[in-house]
């Protein structure tokens, strides 16, 4: 979950475009979900989760392209990372998860519990998700980047 507080004010000045790099893009949606789970402005929660809907829609469909060759060193490591981004929410988190896609599967409706625990598992999910895009991907070798499996 979130940490550090976000100043709500800030996320305005988070543009981006077309030819915004991935991983930029990566980042400015973990601060809108880290900015969705601490607001309680339901006004200001709908600027942020349009910003992050906008903005992972983005990434979304630029998942299949190729990386830039100017990000192509920004990705690459000496030597193999010691571990990898994963989700591991604690067994209480996954259980309000499950249980709370379940309830709105059931009831087609959100009670203000259900839409905390749905922030906190979309924060959860777009950390990861924003973990994985800016991981190496490629290892240095002698013979130039090589791609990690």
């Amino acid at each position: 979950m979130a940490t550090t507080p976000t100043q709500h004010h800030s996320l305005k000045a988070l543009p981006f475009n077309v030819a915004t790099d991935f991983t930029v893009l990566a980042a400015h949606c973990e601060q809108y979900a880290e900015a969705l789970l601490e607001s309680d402005n339901p006004r200001q929660r709908r600027n942020i989760s349009d910003a992050l809907a906008t903005a992972l829609n983005r990434l979304q469909s630029g998942l299949h392209n190729p990386v830039p060759p100017h990000l192509i060193n920004s990705l690459t490591v000496d030597a193999l990372p010691a571990s990898a981004p994963r989700f591991e929410p604690d067994s209480e988190q996954l259980a309000e998860y499950c249980l709370t896609l379940t309830q709105i599967l059931i009831n087609r409706e959100v009670t203000d519990q259900s839409e905390k625990s749905l922030t906190g598992l979309l924060y959860d999910l777009v950390s990861y998700f924003a973990a994985d895009l800016q991981a190496p991907r490629y290892l240095r070798t002698a013979q130039g980047p090589e791609e990690l499996a």
